[in-house]
């Protein structure tokens, strides 16, 4: 079996995975608030641990493998949207509008995520489906001694009756208040101490609970849904960096202290911010753009996945139009000579590649060397593990129907001309008008190869005639 390593975020090391159960190997990714579209920052854990997803099935077997990403479907952010939408006008109540835009955002985010190639996790859970389970782990919470009422109607987490507190990150709780902004409030013991359970008024979502009509503090989410489904202990616990405090600080300390009896997620992975052009994606910046954004002007799925695996998930990743343009042409090219090839094993150089930390560059690397040699069959099969092919090429990759060979036997004849001459001046134009008219020029040994690439414009050959 092939053996798989990971950075663990909470050790600080690469490590040999072992699962709890190989025939069970369980992972949680923290997944989106629903109420907007993904911008491009958001779909980098999806692919990355779509990815990790991926090979877990590979090796350990497609029903041995249990992953989840949940929708946080309950929030002050979607609270505001559907406000919005009231004061603009739209019927319904503000709980119906609330409903109405977790809704269509969910769907929104599984058609953009499909588009990258993320297959869809075994479990999907939604926040709101999951209430009672959070308010039985809060008053469990409570019993032992590790939350408290404030009797507005709040329950809050004692930060100090947990000891490892601050373990992931690596920090002291006082080095956490010194480089933090802290919200100081009379309820709090403790500066530190988090919502668990907050008041929720009369028109907007809200359950009740021993503490009055409310609804949950976003960190005992994941907790309870994690807990519910994956059981006190589990192998993988994933998401972007920028979680790593305060929320799954927060997870960890509910989690164990609520569930002594488990260890919570066994390995911590957590991926790197995105950039734009080599600047943070803001909107003050003018780079700012969600993935349906990309999508409608043309970019496809498959090169976005792709340029995003060019970076390992540890790093810092630069999104570039000029990245964009070499991953549409490289993909062109390996589509070309992978779509109709034999079922293969996954090559041995793409899997190592992913088993070490998820090294999805060197994989491509990889790809890039079977490409070269004509090695259509695993080329083929190293895309599908990359999720970068399924059982056809997508129809933006497809050439037009259109017969080259004209062209191909022009050049040709003048390269034999010119190899005589010593004089290239009619290649380089006949090249360069093949190439302004979205033409792919391959030039070998064995012969001149025209392909139709992206862009390509017909008229623009009639000048060749």
């Amino acid at each position: 079996m092939t053996e798989i390593k990971l950075y663990n975020s909470k050790t600080r090391k690469k490590e040999l995975f072992a699962p709890i159960d190989p025939q069970n190997v369980r992972m949680y990714v923290c997944g989106p608030t629903v109420y907007d579209r993904a911008h491009l920052g958001n779909a980098r854990p999806v692919v990355v641990f779509d990815i990790l997803n991926r090979l877990l099935r590979h090796v350990y077997g497609p029903n041995h493998v249990t992953y989840v990403r949940n929708f946080t479907d309950v929030d002050d952010k979607i609270n505001a949207t559907a406000l919005a939408r009231k004061e603009a006008g739209a019927p319904g109540t503000l709980e119906d509008l609330v409903q109405e835009r977790t809704e269509e955002t969910i769907d929104w985010y599984l058609k953009d995520m499909g588009a990258l190639g993320a297959l869809r996790p075994d479990h999907m859970p939604r926040a709101t489906a999951y209430i009672a389970q959070m308010i039985a782990m809060i008053e469990v919470l409570i019993e032992k001694g590790h939350a408290y009422p404030d009797g507005a109607g709040h329950v809050l987490f004692s930060v100090k009756s947990y000891e490892n507190y601050g373990a992931l990150s690596g920090r002291s709780v006082d080095d956490m208040i010194a480089g933090a902004r802290v919200e100081v409030a009379d309820n709090k013991r403790d500066p530190m101490d988090f919502v668990l359970w907050k008041p929720s008024t009369d028109d907007l979502p809200g359950w009740e609970s021993p503490w009055g009509r409310g609804r949950p503090g976003w960190h005992i989410e994941c907790s309870a849904m994690a807990h519910d489904i994956l059981g006190a202990s589990f192998d993988i616990h994933g998401g972007g960096n920028d979680l790593m405090f305060p929320h799954h600080e927060n997870e960890i300390a509910q989690s164990c202290c609520a569930h002594p009896e488990g260890q919570f997620a066994k390995v911590w992975m957590h991926n790197e911010m995105l950039q734009v052009e080599g600047k943070k994606m803001s909107k003050s910046l003018g780079n700012f753009f969600t993935v349906r954004d990309l999508l409608d002007k043309g970019v496809p799925g498959e090169v976005i996945r792709f340029v995003f695996l060019s970076t390992h998930y540890g790093k810092p990743m630069d999104w570039t139009e000029k990245k964009a343009k070499e991953a549409e042409a490289t993909l062109r090219k390996w589509y070309h000579l992978a779509v109709g090839a034999e079922a293969a094993e996954v090559p041995a150089s793409v899997l190592m590649a992913l088993a070490d930390d998820l090294n999805t560059s060197k994989a491509l690397t990889a790809l890039h060397k079977l490409a070269a040699e004509g090695s259509s069959a695993a080329l083929a099969s190293g895309l599908r593990v990359l999720g970068l092919l399924g059982d056809v090429a997508p129809e933006w990759a497809a050439a037009p129907d259109v017969d080259l060979s004209h062209y191909a036997v022009l050049l040709a004849d003048a390269r034999s001309r010119a190899m005589e001459t010593k004089d290239f001046s009619e290649v380089d134009r006949l090249k360069t008008a093949l190439l302004n008219a979205g033409v792919e020029v391959r030039m070998s040994k064995a012969g001149v190869e025209l392909l139709p690439g992206p862009g390509f414009d017909a008229a623009k050959l009639e000048a060749l005639q």
